[in-house]
Formats: structure tokens, sequence, C-alpha cells
């Protein structure tokens, strides 16, 4: 195909997967639209299936986490109290370079299920993590200003 002029394949493959979508009774496809990422009932199954056991099994991710450690909004309490109790050591430590490195695993946890083709942004800043890192944000603008 590479090079070749295929203006004639276009219209004939379009006829075929018109002619294969009303033999099999599809009625939802809107002309225009592309036909290459429908899913088949079969295939829908087999996604659906297939996330939902990725969604399992991220909630048994930190199961076995002390939860001190799995939520971001405690850890990021004993990263604002090391920083008030030695401000010296907190800020030689490059805390702020750090916690984004610390935090990822646990807000990509959380994010598994977020899609933003179905979801807006407005669910994304209610989330959990988001609220915690502006609390601590906001309280470290504070301590410093």
């Amino acid at each position: 195909f590479l090079g070749e002029d295929n203006s004639e394949f276009i219209p004939k493959y379009r006829t075929c997967r018109r002619q294969a979508r009303e033999q099999s009774g599809q009625a939802d496809h809107h002309e225009g639209m592309s036909s290459d990422d429908e899913l088949t009932p079969i295939e829908g199954d087999e996604f659906q299936k297939s996330k939902d056991n990725v969604l399992e099994d991220s909630r048994k991710v930190f199961e076995d986490v002390h939860a001190d450690f799995c939520d971001i909004r405690k850890i990021l309490l004993k990263f604002q109290e090391w920083k008030e109790k030695f401000p010296d050591s907190y800020c030689d430590a490059y805390i702020s370079f750090c916690l984004p490195k610390l935090l990822n695993p646990l807000i990509r946890v959380q994010l598994i299920s977020w899609n933003p083709l179905e979801q807006n942004l407005a669910e994304l800043e209610e989330m959990p993590w988001f609220r915690a890192i502006e609390e601590f944000s906001d309280a470290e603008n504070i301590s410093e200003s």
C-alpha cells in the first residue's frame, strides 16, 4: 500500500464494513464515524473482565502495608512534623524533590480507575490524594511566609 494510490480501496472497504454491519444488525453505527474502534460484545466483555481484574488486584497492592505508610495524608503529616521540628535537616534532605517519587505509587494506584475521557478534571481535584497534597502545599507556603 505504500506509495500506491489506494483511493479505490477506501470506498470498497467502507462498503464491505457497511454490508457487514447491516447483516449483523448493528444499527448503532453513525455514518462518518470510524467502526475500527467499535468492540464486539465478546471483546467488550473480555475488556470489562480484564479491567475488573486489574482493579481488584490494585486494591490488594498495599493491603500488607502499615496504615501510616499507605495513606498520603498521614505520610505528608509526618513530613510536615519533620519540617516543623527539624527545619534544617528537612531542607538539607531536599524533601520537595523526593515527595513526588515517594507518593507516585500511591497516587497511581488511586488513578487506575480514573479515565480522563469519561470523567472531568473537577473529579480529579476532588480525589483524596489531590486534596492532601494541596493542603500540604498550603501549609508549606504558610510556614515559609
